[in-house]
């Protein structure tokens, strides 16, 4: 059996299902492969992990028609406070503090848990009918010719479209199968991550706190509750993941600190090893990467999703007007606009989170007086903190136009 469609998304992850959805509603038809069961993506139960999602990416979600599903389960991030020290010794005098009042477009971000957007994807993909989704399949080959790209499936069936995307992470098979090369190395750090409930109310602060083996991001979640992204050198982090939950609490409380009361765990615990991997090239015959598939971060600043919309905003748009203007949508040329869209963002992004990571995740007594007296530097000049807050909030550079909230 072979299905057509004009458009095939290998991951139904996230960034796959949003584009998706942005494609579908320009009238393109679409079919996603992905290769978990259906029953996974929508568990109901909380596990711990939680997104932050830029202001920007929260106005494309609600273009595609999803944040109404969102909203009542969305926590805003009103203000983040960025802060360097060390274990058991508190925070340095010197730091950063960014309120969204002083930009005046809302809170800067939301954070919203991993099960409610999972859900609200599910739901949306199923309702439209210019989506097809094939649940538990994996590709196995690809091929691409002049005028279209097919792959096979491990059930044998073929799937043919115009254009194929590379929704699949950091070990793409799209990008395998195309040849895509990455350049990249590990950071010998791991992240330790969880959810924790406690005492006191969060305020709808997000704190970040740079120690030398690696940063702790506490991000506020709905209630008293809050999602933890804590970097480790990856020998402690599996020697702390190992830990039982008692455990585990008494290795977090000296690095958390006591300001939001006592702590205790909730959901699952996961861990991650933490590197930085870019595609050599965002786009091959007929095919196109997004999200991780093109380019995996260090998550010091929380931007791993945010840049993976950036390229499913841009995407859609090149392919939307491509379409419009009778174009091939598969060709060398509107693919090519679209890596010359997202290439220099992307470098630029991946080099920053790449220098920022060195720069704090050390103890050099130089480095750290260094950076202790920029952030105080920083949040003393009103309009050099402006501009960082409003890099935060996803509103700077060439936004397509669903992350500035319109339609395509």
């Amino acid at each position: 059996m072979t299905q057509t469609s004009d458009i095939l998304i290998v991951g139904g992850g996230l960034n796959g299902p949003v584009l998706a959805l942005a494609l579908a509603q320009t009238g393109h038809s679409v079919t996603v492969v992905d290769a978990l069961p259906q029953d996974t993506r929508a568990a109901a139960n909380f596990d711990g992990r939680g997104y932050a999602l830029a202001l920007a990416s929260q106005r494309m979600l609600a273009q595609i028609g999803l944040w109404n599903a969102l909203a009542e389960h969305a926590q805003p991030m009103n203000e983040i406070k960025v802060t360097d020290g060390q274990v058991g010794q508190g925070p340095s005098p010197f730091f950063l503090h960014f309120d969204h009042s002083e930009i005046e477009t809302g809170p800067m971000g939301y954070m919203v848990e991993d099960r409610y957007l999972r859900r609200a994807l599910l739901s949306a993909l199923e309702k439209n009918e210019n989506i097809t989704v094939l649940n538990e399949r994996r590709v196995v080959a690809q091929t691409t010719s002049l005028d279209h790209v097919e792959v096979t499936l491990d059930t044998g069936d073929t799937l043919q479209a115009r254009l194929l995307i590379g929704a699949d992470g950091r070990r793409s098979g799209t990008a395998q199968r195309a040849g895509i090369k990455r350049t990249g190395w590990d950071y010998n750090q791991t992240a330790l991550v969880c959810a924790i409930e406690h005492e006191l109310p969060h305020q709808g602060i997000a704190h970040q706190f740079f120690m030398p083996a690696g940063p702790l991001a506490i991000l506020p979640l709905t209630g008293n509750r809050a999602s933890i992204v804590w970097s480790e050198h990856s020998q402690t982090a599996q020697d702390i993941q190992a830990l039982d939950d008692a455990g585990y609490l008494n290795a977090l409380r000296p690095r958390f600190g006591d300001f939001l009361g006592g702590i205790k765990l909730a959901g699952d615990r996961f861990t991650y090893p933490l590197g930085l991997t870019v595609a050599n090239s965002f786009v091959a015959q007929r095919i196109a990467l997004v999200g991780d598939a093109a380019h995996g971060m260090h998550p010091i600043a929380g931007q791993g999703l945010n840049a993976g919309l950036r390229d499913v905003a841009a995407l859609a748009e090149v392919v939307t007007e491509a379409t419009r203007r009778g174009e091939d949508l598969g060709s060398p040329l509107v693919l090519d606009r679209y890596q010359q869209w997202r290439r220099f963002d992307t470098a630029t992004l991946v080099a920053a989170t790449d220098v920022f990571n060195k720069l704090f995740s050390n103890n050099n007594p130089l480095l750290r007086l260094g950076r202790d007296l920029g952030m105080g530097l920083v949040n003393a000049m009103p309009g050099v903190r402006r501009n960082f807050m409003r890099e935060a909030a996803g509103l700077t550079g060439d936004l397509p136009k669903l992350l500035r909230g319109q339609a395509i």
